[in-house]
C-alpha cells in the first residue's frame, strides 16, 4: 500500500539509506522511490563513504547498529569533513533507550526514528529536515550578499561555520589555516574589543565585528572588506541609483541565479523578482538579463 504522500521534492532529492538489513534497505528503497527521491544504498560505513566520494546526498538515513563501525562513528566521521558536514542525517535504530538516543545527537544526527520502522513517520522527518536543510543552505548563501561573510565560533572558540566569503578573505589576510592559533587569536581580539583589523593584500583592510551569541555556546562575527577596492564599487552602484532590494537581486543575478531561487533566497514571488529586474534593466540602460549579469559581475571583479 502506497503511503500517503507528504511533501514530494519539486526536486529529486538525493537519500543515502545505510542498513545491513536487506528487508529494511527494500522497504525503504520502495517507498522513497514512490515519493520521487533519488537513492542510493550502502550496507556498511566504509560502501557509505565510498557514496559520500562519488556523490554527496542531500540526506542520511542511517543503522544506528551495524557490523564493523557503527553509525554513531560513521556520524561523527561525515560531520568532520567541511564539505559534508551540512548533510542532515536521521538514524534509524532498535535501541530506544536514552543514552543510545543522546549518542546519536551527539554525535551529529539531527532525528532518529524507531524500528520498526513506520514509513509515514520516517518520510514526514525526512522532508522536514530536507526543507530546514535547504532554507539553511540559503540563508548561509544570502550572506555573502554585498560583500559580507559570516564566521560562527563554537563555545570553545573554534570555527562551526563560515562563508565562503569569510573563507576567501582569512585567506588573504592570514594565509592557509593549517595553523589556526593565528586565526583563533584575532577572531578572539573581535570578540573582547568588538572590532579588530587586519591588512588585506590589495591594500585594504578586513574588518571583524562581534555580532554576539546566536544560540547556547555559538557566537557570530561579521567580516567586511574596507578600503579603495570596495568605496570604488560603492560608488559605481550608487551612480546606477539602484534601491538597496534591486541591488540585492542583481548581485544574485551576477552569481547566476534563476528568478526562482532569487524569489526563494529573499523572501519574495518569482513576479516582484521580474518587477525589480525591469527597473534594474532601465537604470542600468541594458534590455537582457545577461546584460546586466556582465554589468554586475565586472563590478564584482573590480572589488
Amino acid at each position: 500500500m502506497k503511503a500517503e504522500s507528504v511533501m514530494p521534492p519539486a526536486v529529486s532529492s538525493v537519500v543515502l539509506v545505510v542498513d545491513d538489513a536487506p528487508d529494511t534497505l527494500r522497504m525503504l528503497c520502495d517507498a522513497l522511490a514512490i515519493e520521487g527521491y533519488t537513492v542510493l544504498v550502502a550496507r556498511d560505513a566504509i560502501e557509505a563513504l565510498e557514496r559520500f566520494e562519488m556523490a554527496v546526498p542531500d540526506a542520511v538515513l542511517l543503522d544506528a547498529i551495524m557490523p564493523g563501525e557503527n553509525g554513531f562513528a560513521l556520524c561523527r566521521r561525515l560531520k568532520s569533513e567541511p564539505s559534508w558536514a551540512h548533510v542532515p542525517v536521521i538514524f534509524m535504530t532498535g535501541l530506544a533507550e536514552t543514552e543510545q538516543i543522546v549518542e546519536g545527537f551527539a554525535s551529529g544526527g539531527v532525528d532518529y526514528v524507531v524500528k520498526p520502522l513506520k514509513i509515514p513517520e520516517v518520510l514526514a522527518r525526512l522532508a522536514t529536515h530536507l526543507r530546514n536543510a535547504h532554507v539553511s543552505r540559503l540563508a548561509r548563501e544570502a550572506v555573502d550578499v554585498a560583500g559580507l561573510g559570516v564566521v560562527l565560533l563554537d563555545s570553545q572558540g573554534r570555527i562551526a561555520w563560515r562563508s565562503p566569503q569569510a573563507m576567501h578573505w582569512l585567506e588573504e589576510a592570514l594565509g592557509p589555516q593549517d595553523d589556526a592559533t593565528p586565526l583563533k587569536g584575532w577572531l578572539q581580539a573581535a570578540i573582547t574589543q568588538g572590532e579588530t583589523l587586519t591588512p588585506l593584500p590589495n591594500g585594504s583592510q578586513l574588518q571583524a565585528q562581534y555580532l554576539g551569541q546566536t544560540g547556547p555556546g555559538e557566537t557570530m562575527i561579521l567580516l567586511r572588506q574596507g578600503g579603495p577596492a570596495v568605496n570604488a564599487v560603492h560608488k559605481r552602484l550608487s551612480g546606477a541609483v539602484l534601491t538597496p532590494r534591486e541591488t540585492e537581486v542583481l548581485s544574485w543575478l551576477a552569481k547566476g541565479k534563476t528568478n526562482r531561487d532569487i524569489a526563494d533566497i529573499l523572501g519574495m514571488s518569482p513576479r516582484t523578482v521580474n518587477k525589480h529586474l525591469e527597473h534594474i534593466f532601465e537604470k542600468l540602460g541594458v534590455e537582457t538579463r545577461t546584460a546586466a549579469a556582465a554589468i554586475a559581475s565586472s563590478l564584482l571583479q573590480d572589488a
